[in-house]
């Protein structure tokens, strides 16, 4: 059976593609049935309170750059959105004199116009955002070395390159609308994809890149951080890709119910515990990674009643 246009937008994948009994399995998930969601390599957590939440959010940066040693340099990949934990990691940075010397940040994604990476000056700049909300923050005896931070560009040589030679412990991420991690959003249903989505295998072969933004992306990022003004928002981006994801040692999901619905973030949880990866629901592939936790604030999990407003 040929599988649905989307009802989002026709010239792309996105999950109201997929099998509907799939849809409708997730929506009637309560937050115990998420939890109950967990297996070997999947882990759901629920944090009742927003402070532990983002506490937890943070602590897992100082606990992965706790284990840099000169010998083995270690890192984190990290978003934004969510944002909230990045001043946290300053101040227990700071407050325990952790030296960071060893340690590595790898940004996720950042807006491209016109073929060229946004300067640190445009007011969306992912780049900027992480400056200011936590490295910039950072006692400067104690602070990451320039040369270890990495952020992405359009010409992704460098920072590809800079995967090499640094583990990974944890990549954080928060899920979109379109159910995406970094930007790696659904394809355009379009040339030999315009009957089927690529392969779950074809789409993990890809790694860092400038992408073309699903629709719902770039209208979400216009409500989550520029007041819904949608010419703000770049139509491109570049973003890290699965190929960097794997390597990885954990993913690190963070819903605190501001940015995907609770709808969405039923679906990537039920797909992945199941193992449906489909690249329709990006997030979905995960259910291909060794060791993927998804973190729940309790009060941002919602339900998926209808209710008239």
């Amino acid at each position: 059976m040929a599988r649905p246009l989307s009802k989002l937008a026709p010239g792309w994948w996105d999950y109201t593609t997929i099998d509907k009994e799939i849809l409708d399995d997730a929506a009637k998930l309560t937050p115990e049935d998420l939890v109950a969601l967990s297996r070997p390599g999947f882990k759901v957590v629920i944090y009742d309170t927003l402070e532990e939440f983002y506490c937890a959010e943070a602590l897992e940066y100082v606990e992965a750059w706790k284990q840099a040693t000169p010998d083995n340099p270690v890192g984190v990949c990290g978003p934004i959105g969510p944002t909230e934990h990045l001043p946290l990691v300053a101040q227990i940075v700071n407050a325990i004199g952790l030296d960071l010397k060893n340690a590595h940040f790898w940004a996720m994604d950042e807006w491209v116009v016109d073929g060229k990476e946004v300067p640190e000056d445009h007011p969306l700049s992912f780049a900027r955002a992480d400056r200011h909300l936590c490295f910039n923050r950072i006692r400067p005896e104690l602070a990451i070395p320039e040369s270890n931070l990495h952020f992405p560009k359009a010409d992704t040589s460098d920072y590809i390159k800079s995967w090499e030679g640094v583990r990974c412990a944890v990549m954080q991420g928060g899920q979109g609308d379109i159910k995406h991690w970094a930007f790696n959003d659904p394809p355009k249903r379009e040339g030999k994809y315009v009957n089927e989505p690529p392969t779950p295998e074809e789409y993990l072969r890809l790694g860092t890149r400038v992408v073309d933004l699903h629709p719902v992306t770039i209208m979400q990022n216009a409500r989550t951080s520029g007041g819904g003004k949608v010419d703000l928002v770049p139509s491109q981006a570049v973003t890290v890709g699965p190929v960097e994801t794997w390597k990885a040692e954990r993913v690190s999901i963070w819903h605190a119910g501001k940015h995907d619905n609770p709808f969405g973030q039923r679906l990537t949880t039920l797909m992945i515990s199941k193992g449906i990866a489909d690249t329709a629901v990006p997030m979905s592939l995960l259910a291909l990674h060794p060791n993927v936790q998804f973190n729940f604030y309790r009060g941002g999990i919602g339900t998926c009643e209808v209710e008239m407003h």
